[in-house]
């Protein structure tokens, strides 16, 4: 199965019941939601860097 073909989640965030967590709990609960802050990043700058590439390939001489 291609990248493209796998199941995408769904589009909404539900955060996580905060309630009754301690301190390094919650530490631990922002590390683990910036790292993968930092992947969703890198799939973006991956991305873009795929599609321009591509626009630059295809693209016309006198162009951009």
């Amino acid at each position: 199965m291609m990248e493209e073909d796998a199941p995408r989640p769904a589009t909404g965030f539900v955060p996580a019941k905060l309630d009754g967590w301690g301190v390094e709990e919650l530490k631990h609960y922002i590390a683990r939601l910036q790292a993968e802050i930092a992947r969703a990043e890198a799939a973006i700058a991956r991305l873009q860097a795929h599609r321009g590439a591509a626009e630059a390939l295809f693209r016309r001489p006198g162009e951009g």
